[in-house]
């Protein structure tokens, strides 16, 4: 057989369907991600703070959005990525002072991450809603 087409066979990575993606690896793809959305949170921030220096005219129209249940949506997808943004650095804070590396207890982590992102994320709300006199 030349060495050609021995070459040719050989496959270069291991396939999709045989790969199997790590918690660890999804979680730094996740903080990644929730990283680009506290930016664009951060706009809208913005977008609430000139409504509310420009005027009564500019804050009801951010007003209308933010109620509106897309404006809802973004405002509770927005409080996720910033806790899980938050769970995450704390995670890697952890790996920065020597601790945690074994495969187990990194494991572990990443999903005390995610796991620990949607209830605290659930609280936050419960809370706000609870003082705002809705529950």
């Amino acid at each position: 057989m030349r060495s050609e087409t021995r070459l040719q066979l050989r496959p270069l990575s291991p396939h999709l369907q045989i790969y199997r993606r790590p918690m660890t690896m999804m979680m730094s793809i996740m903080h990644r991600i929730t990283g680009a959305g506290l930016y664009f949170g951060t706009l809208l921030l913005a977008w609430w703070l000139i409504a509310t220096a420009t005027g009564p005219g500019a804050y009801a129209v951010f007003q209308n959005f933010i109620v509106s249940w897309l404006g809802k949506l973004i405002l509770v997808g927005y409080t996720w990525a910033l806790i899980h943004h938050m769970l995450g650095g704390v995670r890697h804070f952890i790996w920065d002072l020597g601790w945690a590396f074994d495969f187990p207890k990194a494991n572990l982590m990443a999903r005390a991450t995610l796991i620990g992102s949607m209830l605290l994320t659930t609280l936050v709300w419960i809370i706000g809603l609870f003082m705002r006199g809705v529950m």
